[in-house]
């Protein structure tokens, strides 16, 4: 009982985890598999036809460019961060940013976007009228599948910084003088040893900005009003259509596709991430 007696402060967790992600993703998925006659693999069709294959294609194009970009980015961002003073009041302050737009999606942030660039955003109205220069001259990209780059790199950035800079913080400067001491240069400090260090890191943020960006829907959704270029949007769409039972199987396979994705990409970013906590500790 000793043992167990810590388990038990875990139960609120444990039951929020059951309530609202488990038993919703196996009701939804379970809903893929049953037909008029009961259960069946039928819906599993799906997952072949070519707009499903199309809005997967984008989902994982959006979300790798959008990862790629916001990791590379968030790194240089955190190389800097490293170098100001921990208790300082820039790196409270970009710290205490980053948590909170980390955290700013949705229809907020495709708000946002719209009253800024959007066709009368109010930096579209002034590069238009003082500059002559018309953002939406090739099309309302905006609303379609490249418009959403931008917004989910406003979220993807500060999410890197939150979980890269830890690692980047983790170096120890003794490693570098080691080097230095033994003939190297700083190139060969970083090829030989910093980049190997910070790999892990790296890359288990990147599949945790991927995992993000493929998991997004409310900024997709107030964005693009019309078509299903992401499976998200194509969830909706089935939920929505008029055609009955069959496409809310369609929302569950395509469900069951979207957990199958997530979770190999977070047992990858687990796997790294365990890597990398090995020397930070």
């Amino acid at each position: 009982m000793k043992r167990l007696l810590p388990a038990f402060g875990l139960t609120p967790f444990v039951a929020y985890v059951l309530l609202f992600l488990a038993v919703p993703t196996c009701i939804a998925i379970a809903s893929g598999f049953v037909g008029e006659h009961g259960f069946t693999l039928a819906g599993l069709a799906v997952l072949t036809q070519p707009n499903t294959l199309s809005a997967f294609g984008s989902s994982i194009w959006v979300s790798a460019l959008t990862a790629l970009s916001g990791a590379v980015i968030g790194a240089i961002l955190c190389w800097a961060l490293a170098a100001l003073p921990e208790r300082g009041p820039l790196r409270r302050v970009i710290d205490a940013a980053s948590s909170v737009l980390a955290q700013f999606g949705g229809v907020m942030l495709a708000f946002a976007f719209i009253a800024t660039i959007g066709i009368q955003g109010i930096v579209t109205v002034i590069l238009r009228e003082q500059f002559g220069l018309d953002l939406f001259a090739k099309g309302v990209w905006l609303y379609e599948l490249p418009g959403l780059i931008l917004p989910y790199l406003y979220f993807q950035v500060p999410l890197m910084v939150i979980t890269f800079l830890p690692a980047v913080v983790a170096l120890r400067p003794d490693w570098s003088e080691a080097v230095a001491t033994l003939g190297g240069s700083s190139g060969a400090y970083w090829r030989r040893v910093g980049l190997p260090v910070l790999a892990p890191a790296f890359l288990g943020s990147l599949l945790l900005l991927f995992a993000n960006a493929f998991s997004s829907y409310a900024t997709a959704a107030a964005l693009i009003s019309q078509g299903s270029q992401i499976v998200p949007l194509q969830i909706r769409a089935a939920l929505i259509g008029e055609t009955g039972a069959s496409q809310a199987a369609s929302a569950g396979i395509l469900a069951l596709g979207m957990v199958i994705v997530m979770t190999i990409v977070m047992l990858g970013y687990g796997r790294l991430m365990s890597r990398a906590a090995r020397w930070q500790r």
